[in-house]
C-alpha cells in the first residue's frame, strides 16, 4: 500500500481497530462548561439551573439551607453551593471550591434577589440597606472574586435584573432603586471588561412566577419568611392570596432561554427585556422613553421631533 493511500485508511482503520470509548469519547467533565447561578433555590434561579443543566452546562448552584442543597445536589449536571451573596466568607469558599474542581469557569448568573414594597415614607432604612446588599452588592461582590476565572475563560457574566429597574411608583420605589443600580452597574462593567474577552448582559423580566412575592408577603406581614407559623388567620388569608396570584402568573422559561442565549449566542446581547405579555412591554417602553423625552423638553440643546426620529433610527440601525 502506497504512502498516500495508507494516509486516506488510516483513519477508517482505527474505526474498526480501536476500543468504542476510543471511537467516540463522551464529553468529559472538564470539558463542560461551568456556570454558577446564585439564588438557585427556587422560582427563576431553580427555572435556570434546571435548564442549563438540560442543556448540558455543569451547574454550580448557590443556595443558603440544607434541604435546598440537597435538592439541587441531587439533579443531574447539578452541584450545590452553599452560597450567600451577602457574605464574603461564602463567596470565598465557592471560589476555592470551583478552582479545585478544576474544570474553571465559563459564566456567573447573578440572580439572587429579594424585594420590598412599601411606601417610601414608610419602608425602613434597615429594609433599603438590605435589598442594596443582595441586589446590587452581591453581584459586585460575586462577580468581583470569579472574575479571573471568568477572564481565563473568555466568559460571560449575567445578572437578572428586573423592568423596574426602568419603571418605578408608588410601593415600588424601594425595590426600583436596586434595580435601577443594577442597569447602571451593568453599563459600567460592560465598558470596563469590553477589552478583556468577558462579555456582559443584563436580563429585565417582567411578572413571572416567583416566590419572592410570598417572601416579599412575609417580609410584610411579620418581618421574615421563618416564623410562618406565627400567621394570625386575617394575615394567613393574606398569604394565600398571594400563592394564588403567583400560581396564576407563567413560568419563567422565557427568561431561562433568554439566559441561555446570553450564554451561547456569538453575540450575546447586553439587555434582555423578558415579559410575559405586551402590556408589560409597553410599560417598560413607555418609561424609557418618557424619560428621553423628559430629558429633552425645555433645555438649552433640546431635539426636535425631527431630530429625534433621526436619533432614534440611527440607534436601530447600529450593530
Amino acid at each position: 500500500m502506497s504512502i498516500r493511500s495508507l494516509a486516506i485508511w488510516f483513519p477508517l482503520i482505527l474505526l474498526f481497530v480501536l476500543p468504542p470509548a476510543v471511537q467516540a469519547a463522551p464529553e468529559t467533565e472538564a470539558a463542560q462548561k461551568a456556570v454558577l447561578v446564585t439564588g438557585a433555590s427556587s422560582g427563576i434561579g431553580r427555572n435556570i439551573a434546571e435548564r442549563l443543566a438540560r442543556e448540558g452546562f455543569l451547574v454550580y448552584a448557590g443556595a443558603r439551607k440544607d434541604e435546598d442543597l440537597q435538592e439541587l445536589g441531587a439533579i443531574d449536571n447539578v452541584e450545590s453551593l452553599r452560597l450567600d451573596v451577602t457574605a464574603q466568607d461564602d463567596i470565598d469558599a465557592a471560589v476555592k471550591t470551583v478552582r479545585r474542581a478544576g474544570r474553571g469557569l465559563y459564566a456567573v448568573v447573578n440572580n439572587a434577589g429579594v424585594a420590598v414594597f412599601a411606601p417610601m415614607q414608610e419602608v425602613s432604612e434597615t429594609d433599603i440597606l438590605w435589598l442594596h446588599n443582595v441586589n446590587v452588592l452581591g453581584p459586585y461582590r460575586v462577580n468581583n472574586a470569579f472574575m479571573p476565572l471568568l477572564v481565563e475563560s473568555g466568559g460571560r457574566t449575567l445578572t437578572i435584573g428586573s423592568i423596574s429597574g426602568f419603571i418605578s411608583g408608588a410601593r415600588s420605589g424601594a425595590y426600583s432603586m436596586s434595580k435601577f443600580a443594577v442597569e447602571a452597574y451593568t453599563d459600567a462593567l460592560a465598558e470596563e471588561l469590553a477589552d478583556s474577552g468577558v462579555s456582559v448582559s443584563v436580563i429585565e423580566p417582567g411578572g413571572y412566577r416567583s416566590k419572592i412575592r410570598e417572601k416579599v408577603t412575609l417580609h410584610t406581614l411579620i418581618g421574615g419568611v421563618a416564623d410562618e407559623g406565627r400567621l394570625t388567620p386575617e394575615q394567613r388569608k393574606a398569604l394565600e392570596s398571594t400563592r394564588e396570584r403567583n400560581a396564576a402568573l407563567k413560568e419563567p422559561d422565557e427568561v431561562s432561554s433568554a439566559v441561555l442565549h446570553a450564554l451561547t449566542a456569538a453575540r450575546p446581547k447586553l439587555r434582555y427585556m423578558v415579559v410575559p405579555n405586551p402590556e408589560q412591554a409597553d410599560a417598560t417602553l413607555r418609561a424609557a422613553l418618557g424619560r428621553v423625552v423628559q430629558l429633552n423638553a425645555e433645555q438649552e440643546y433640546s431635539y426636535s421631533r425631527e431630530q429625534l426620529v433621526a436619533l432614534l433610527d440611527e440607534l436601530l440601525a447600529a450593530p
